[in-house]
């Protein structure tokens, strides 16, 4: 039993960062979902991408904010870094929303995914799943190699790693 418990404690050293960022970005599904939800019953059948621009920034908001505490640790909240760090992260998203948005084209209006289920789910719900799940890998990769690299709070002159400032 306490080779089992230490298999799973250094599993989860070895991949906790995946699983941070794997848990916030459900959070951050929740927060976008709820956003439109409250959008679209104050503003039934009306505002509709309003509703969905709002959620979106929410939910962008909501993920930079913990994925640069709780994922990648993050701490320099200086204005060059922040103002590095959170564009970035926007222009990521933004280039992440519009292949989902482009796949999502390809997928109903020129390949016509529409017509095919599987399991029930028709081709343009299975391909919103598979662009998802690239988006969010995606977006992994770019907040880990470009976003939030330990050498930006280097080179941002912050001297303070450890707490950072408010």
């Amino acid at each position: 039993m306490t080779h089992l418990i230490q298999l799973l404690r250094n599993s989860y050293a070895r991949w906790q960062e995946e699983l941070s960022y794997l848990f916030f970005g459900v959070l951050t599904t929740l927060v976008n979902y709820g956003v439109f939800f409250v959008f679209h019953v104050l503003w039934p059948d009306r505002f509709v991408l309003l509703s969905n621009l709002i959620a979106f920034a929410a939910a962008v908001t909501f993920a930079y904010v913990t994925n640069k505490l709780f994922v990648f640790r993050s701490r320099d909240w200086s204005w060059p870094v922040l103002r590095r760090e959170a564009g970035a992260f926007l222009a990521a998203r933004v280039f992440s929303f519009a292949l989902e948005e482009a796949g999502l084209w390809l997928a109903a209006y020129v390949l016509h995914l529409g017509r095919f289920a599987l399991w029930g789910v028709d081709g343009i719900l299975l391909s919103k799943f598979v662009l998802s799940v690239l988006a969010t890998v995606l977006n992994y990769f770019f907040s880990k190699y470009l976003i939030f690299t330990k050498g930006s709070e280097k080179n941002s002159g912050a001297a303070d790693h450890a707490g950072g400032t408010p």
